[in-house]
């Protein structure tokens, strides 16, 4: 086979280069097409991303983080704390935790001049009475309303609020439609916790599912840690 050196070697003494040579020929046609399609598709995204710059939408966002891994409500509080650095009013409403709680988190939070308020009364499966645990969430939804209809605030973290959803302790589509008809247009609003139903995340414009792959506790028996886990 002939072929010219695409490096402009006219020896190409290196069996490897030799090889790269003889399949740069080869595909030079489909790459060809390769490459007109990249530059087609480059244009296109470029006059969307242009178009996007100068509509400059903007819109109060419902972000969802779920799934089974560590991070969820991690992620919410470094979330709220980028927003407070940009001098946004933030509020984050814990419906396991309750109001005694004072984790790493919920120190930092707090020095920083972000609202923390916990409705629940500790983890649902240590719970000693469901029914009072369920009550809670629904107080703790009703306070939720009240923050997000409020106008005080810019971001509003509503953490482990997936657990009174799937439990049943709030009716899902009921909560669902209140948000549609309720949520001030560019309030944002967090939600985090396992378990979070189709219509939430239907609803959400942002939605993150963490995934377990490995756990210091499972593989290596080491409990959680104070400035890494709470």
């Amino acid at each position: 086979m002939s072929f010219e050196c695409w490096a402009g070697d006219s020896t190409c003494r290196s069996n490897l280069h030799r090889v790269v040579c003889e399949r740069r020929v080869e595909g030079e046609g489909m790459a060809t097409n390769i490459d007109s399609e990249a530059e087609r598709s480059s244009a296109e995204s470029e006059a969307y991303r242009r178009q996007l710059r100068e509509e400059n939408r903007r819109k109060g966002l419902i972000v969802v983080n779920t799934g089974t891994g560590k991070g969820k409500t991690t992620a919410a509080f470094g979330l709220a704390i980028r927003a407070r650095g940009r001098g946004m009013r933030v509020a984050v409403l814990q419906f396991i935790k309750p109001g005694t709680a004072n984790f790493g988190e919920i120190r930092a939070a707090r020095s920083l001049g972000i609202q923390v308020e916990g409705a629940g009364d500790g983890w649902t499966w240590r719970s000693k009475d469901i029914d009072h645990s369920a009550e809670l969430a629904r107080v703790g939804w009703t306070r939720a309303q009240e923050l997000i209809t409020g106008g005080e605030f810019d971001v509003l973290v509503l953490d482990e609020f997936t657990y009174p959803l799937h439990y049943g302790w709030l009716e899902v589509d009921a909560v669902c439609a209140w948000f549609r008809e309720r949520k001030p247009e560019m309030l944002h609003v967090v939600i985090t916790g396992r378990y979070a139903p189709d219509a939430l995340i239907n609803l959400a414009d942002l939605v993150t599912e963490m995934r377990l792959i490995k756990h210091p506790f499972r593989e290596q028996g080491i409990r959680a840690q104070p400035g890494i886990e709470f």
